[in-house]
């Protein structure tokens, strides 16, 4: 793994030699990727995994034409070699309107911010085969658990380095420590199985192994024994480790591609109240120590804390900058890329803030209705909104929840599934897209 002043000195004369034979522009990007992962099944060491690659993207333009190409070999020769590949890929490319580096005048020329995204400790192999073990024994140790799927603990660091040719260039490290356990629950064709798991940057803020372990055990016995349910409408409750979903068909709603190819459900709501007026979506890349924070995006431009949604209404869309010139808009620092091939948009760390209820209350008026812990496949038409999913979770009865349910379908269109959506006031934040307990009314709800 190159350090980071090597990284960017890297990226920074791969830049320079496209364009020294030619390139009208040209920008690299240099990733790194170096992680440990430990597995444990039934008590025995089932997989040590170490693994590091790295490569370097390059793209270059000559004119509105432009090509990407990558490489994992690091030598001058090399190099050289990728960037006449490029350049002789560019010129045969067809022409695009609103290809180009990001505007200049708006880079990042400012120090970046320091985000705290970079542990200084090596991970110890032995040390994450003691956290694994300790997983899977306080999960197996919960009455009703009669198998393991195993545990694994991780850690790993990123180097990531980006230069262009028009005057920017910026690295940045990060770390990654994690930890989950999976097991089963009963006999025979009752057995129902699940998870619990947590990631952080930093190993200081890693939840104990032993309470990912017991949360997994009791929620898969918590699944035991589910009932058959009519089908009808009802309210549905969201569990935050799920409800992120939601938030997550939002935000593919809204990154430039999906405006531009006139493909979303969105297209028309700009401007618009989309939820309730007390409903505030926050995209944050300078969360310290966020798993998504960045502090510059992937053109160089910088990143900065908005609101996606405030007070319920949809306040913009995230562009980068060949999406913003086809849509005659500024760019939004949400490019990201790999090495591969050219930007698109993404949100970085995206929180929906809390409401006033505590979930107890959200759901004290539920006659009947479903609490959803799992949701599977992915029946969701980003075109026209409608939304089909499996899913499992518990039976909610006059305002209490009560038995497993499993195999079920909950239905609905996002835009109706917005608009009567309430949130909770548990909001944590531990993952990417961040969610209190969300309740949404009026949901179709089938028996499988």
């Amino acid at each position: 793994m190159l350090s980071l002043d090597d990284a960017q000195k890297r990226a920074e004369q791969l830049v320079e030699t496209a364009r020294r034979i030619g390139s009208d522009a040209a920008d690299a990007i240099y990733i790194c990727d170096a992680s440990t992962q430990v597995q444990m099944r039934l008590g025995l060491l089932e997989d040590v995994e170490r693994s590091e690659g790295e490569e370097i993207g390059l793209r270059v333009f000559a004119g509105k034409r432009s090509a990407t190409v990558s490489s994992s070999d690091m030598s001058d020769e090399a190099l050289n070699r990728l960037a006449e590949r490029a350049l002789a890929m560019a010129r045969e490319a067809p022409e695009d309107q609103y290809a180009g580096l990001a505007p200049e005048e708006l880079l990042l020329r400012k120090k970046a911010p320091n985000l705290e995204l970079a542990a200084k400790d090596e991970p110890d192999p032995q040390a994450l085969k003691e956290r694994a073990l300790v997983a899977e024994e306080a999960a197996r140790g919960v009455m009703g658990v009669t198998n393991s799927e195993g545990a694994g603990a991780s850690a790993g660091r990123s180097h990531i380095a980006l230069a262009t040719s028009h005057g920017f260039a910026g690295s940045y490290a990060a770390t990654s420590h994690g930890c989950y356990a999976s097991v089963l629950a009963g006999e025979g064709s009752g057995m129902q199985r699940d998870y619990a798991s947590h990631s952080v940057r930093h190993l200081s803020d890693l939840e104990g192994a032993e309470s990912i372990g017991l949360r997994a055990g009791q929620r898969a016995v918590a699944r035991l024994n589910p009932v058959k349910i009519e089908s009808g409408q009802m309210p549905v409750i969201f569990d935050p480790r799920i409800g992120s979903s939601l938030i997550g068909h939002l935000i593919g709603g809204i990154v430039g591609s999906a405006i531009t190819r006139k493909s979303s459900f969105l297209l028309e709501s700009l401007g618009k109240s989309i939820f309730p007026e007390d409903i505030t979506i926050i995209d944050d890349p300078h969360r310290l120590r966020g798993l998504r924070s960045r502090p510059f995006d992937g053109e160089g431009l910088p990143t900065r804390r908005n609101a996606l949604i405030e007070e319920g209404v949809l306040t913009g869309w995230l562009l980068d900058s060949a999406s913003a010139r086809q849509l005659g808009l500024q760019p939004t620092g949400h490019a990201a890329r790999g090495t591969g091939g050219s930007p698109g948009a993404s949100a970085t760390n995206v929180h929906m803030e809390p409401g006033s209820m505590a979930p107890g209350d959200l759901m004290a008026d539920v006659k009947r209705g479903i609490y959803v812990t799992e949701l599977i496949g992915m029946g969701v038409n980003m075109v026209t909104g409608d939304y089909s999913r499996g899913a499992s979770g518990f039976l909610i009865e006059n305002g209490a929840t009560g038995p497993a349910v499993a195999e079920i379908t909950i239905a609905g269109n996002l835009k109706d599934m917005f608009a009567s959506l309430s949130a909770a006031n548990d909001l944590e934040f531990r993952h990417g897209i961040n969610v209190p307990t969300l309740r949404v009314d009026g949901m179709t709800v089938a028996s499988g």
